[in-house]
């Protein structure tokens, strides 16, 4: 099945939609990201799973196992969807996750979620926040970064950065923790779309200049 396929099937099943067609549009997507890693990544076996996130929709988490080692890595499926919908490499976007965990020489299975407030609390503070400022912060070495955490409206905590340099107009990006939280759960970089964000800035601004 094509991907132009899976978003015809996709439109038309919404439009019908009751629940059953939905989840069956998950399906569909999850057997066909699946058999795309597995051509990418032959000479592995390949497991996957799906899950859901009350916030951010269901996702994918996929394992390739060889010898004795084992690597995980996710992807939420709208990310998955927009991607396969406007990226002409796609497959190889989803392969570079697996590509960077597989340099290591250890297994890398998904992380065990918080399971309590007080071990999520403690996984931002000591882990998650101090990586995200310390990435930013490297990733622009000739510039005075701003991080802090803040309270948004709508999204709740937010890890907030931004260019000192930058005073007026649009200076600062924030990601909520949660999905930050998500993104090391899923054995993703969570510093990389605050980096990405960062770039935004650094190239509305002409900091590069």
């Amino acid at each position: 099945m094509t991907d132009k396929d899976i978003e015809t099937l996709a439109t038309e099943e919404i439009e019908n939609d009751p629940e059953r067609e939905q989840a069956q549009i998950i399906i569909t997507w999850f057997q066909h990201i699946q058999e795309i890693v597995k051509e990418q990544f032959p000479e592995y076996e390949v497991d996957g799973q799906i899950g859901n996130n009350p916030t951010y929709g269901p996702m994918f988490a996929f394992t390739l196992k060889k010898d004795e080692k084992s690597t995980a890595c996710g992807f939420f499926l709208n990310e998955i969807m927009r991607n396969f919908q406007t990226n002409p490499n796609a497959g190889l976007w989803m392969s570079s996750f697996f590509v960077d965990l597989l340099r290591s020489e250890e297994s890398h299975l998904l992380p065990n979620p918080p399971q309590s407030e007080d071990e999520a609390k403690e996984l931002l503070d000591k882990h998650i926040v101090p990586y995200c400022a310390g990435a930013v912060r490297a990733e622009f070495p000739d510039q005075k970064i701003y991080v802090d955490l803040e309270l948004h409206e709508e999204h709740g905590p937010v890890l907030e950065a931004g260019f000192v340099a930058v005073e007026d107009g649009n200076n600062t990006c924030a990601l909520p923790l949660q999905y930050l939280m998500t993104l090391y759960l899923l054995n993703r970089d969570p510093a990389e779309p605050l980096i990405q964000a960062m770039y935004r800035l650094y190239e509305e601004n002409n900091l590069g200049q």
